[in-house]
């Protein structure tokens, strides 16, 4: 799975960039093409000559030679590796990955990578443990970044516990893991939608949602690794994934949802309707601001178009629908009972009484509903874990 794929190698300042080394000849053994940045605290762990050596490839350390003025670029770098690795990762540039700060040539290679991000923790114990630590890799993953978990044994420090960086043999088999599902959706249309919508109550006004669009986009880019061509219909949010695979739709309203849904539902392989679309708009939204006269107001209300009904509807063979519930009583009926009046392949619950999950936030907590009722549940996982949960649950119901 690694051949002839392009992996950049992070390295940072800690005891554990002893083991890079064995790891970069592991994946040349692959047929993997391997370049490295290392920050300047790493070269008191393992020196540029030894990985140049084996990685047939010069080592970036500083933005530019000032001996020579021998440049190296950032945004090359990141555009060259089909994966970034980040190995050993120390708290401290750990830290500043998640606030984006980039005082070094790799933190700015960091940022402009435009590749899948891997990053793998290594430190003593209670550095792991800490609440700050713990809150980083959070952010971390939030942004999509894959984490290559540490795991318990013994430390530099002589103490035990959580924090030993992974193997390089472990290291290897998740990338190749990751690019072997990285081509499985390859020749399938995937639709997808995310985000709110906003109904216009009058120019200044609107009834809407608190739907950040994340689980939807995490939906889109991981569709997108896998190889499938995504059209992204998308309601008004502050952030959208930037993927070469992925077509967005603007959209504001329920029926330009509506609209954009069912006309590309036809060419999709697989949907996915993770929008928080309104079930009501204003009936006779007004052209100018509304004055605030007598003592109430009363607004009238239609329903809108049902977007997961219609698609259920027009749904032929060989098309897989999936719909989302959020709900905050009887989760499982009321789950249940979309899944079957709407026509789904199966439905994706979350519950606001599940502490982590619901809008807004960077998690989620999800049940697969199949429609023989069976139940698959999930523990509380960052959006794109959820992602690709979701994407693994279609999958292998397509087989």
């Amino acid at each position: 799975m690694l051949q002839g794929k392009k992996i950049l190698v992070g390295i940072t300042g800690g005891i554990a960039a002893y083991k890079i080394p064995f790891l970069i000849r592991l994946l040349i053994k692959e047929g993997a093409s391997v370049k490295v940045v290392m920050t300047a605290e790493a070269c008191n762990f393992v020196t540029p000559l030894t990985l140049s050596a084996l990685s047939q490839n010069p080592v970036a350390i500083e933005p530019f030679s000032p001996a020579d003025g021998t440049w190296h670029s950032h945004i090359e770098l990141g555009s060259w590796a089909d994966a970034f690795v980040i190995a050993p990762l120390t708290a401290n540039t750990m830290a500043k990955m998640a606030n984006g700060i980039t005082d070094s040539l790799l933190l700015a290679t960091y940022l402009a990578a435009r590749c899948p991000v891997f990053y793998a923790p290594s430190m003593d114990v209670d550095m792991y443990h800490h609440h700050t630590t713990q809150q980083n890799i959070n952010t971390l993953k939030a942004h999509g970044n894959i984490l290559i978990a540490p795991h318990s044994g013994e430390l530099a420090s002589g103490l035990t516990g959580m924090g030993r960086l992974e193997e390089p043999q472990k290291i290897v088999e998740i990338l190749a893991a990751f690019f072997g599902k990285q081509l499985s959706l390859s020749g399938k249309n995937v639709l997808i939608s995310s985000g709110p919508t906003v109904e216009p109550i009058d120019p200044v006004r609107y009834i809407s949602n608190h739907s950040s669009g994340q689980m939807g986009n995490a939906l889109a880019l991981e569709a997108a690794r896998r190889g499938a061509k995504v059209t992204l219909v998308l309601g008004p949010v502050a952030e959208y994934p930037q993927h070469p695979s992925i077509q967005v739709v603007h959209v504001i309203t329920a029926a330009e949802m509506y609209k954009a849904c069912t006309d590309n539902f036809s060419s999709a392989h697989i949907a996915i309707m993770a929008a928080a679309v309104a079930d009501f708009t204003p009936e006779q939204p007004e052209k100018e601001k509304i004055k605030k006269t007598g003592d109430d107001f009363r607004l009238a209300l239609v329903k809108t178009l049902d977007i997961l009904a219609e698609l259920g509807k027009c749904k032929t063979k060989g098309q897989f629908l999936v719909g989302f519930a959020l709900e905050t009583n009887n989760e499982v009926e009321n789950a249940m009972h979309k899944l079957h009046t709407k026509n789904l392949d199966f439905i994706v619950l979350n519950s606001l009484k599940d502490e982590g999950s619901g809008f807004g936030v960077a998690t989620n907590k999800i049940r697969i509903i199949d429609k023989d009722h069976s139940i698959t549940e999930f523990s509380l996982k960052s959006k794109p874990e959820v992602a690709a949960d979701i994407l693994d649950a279609v999958q292998n119901r397509l087989v």
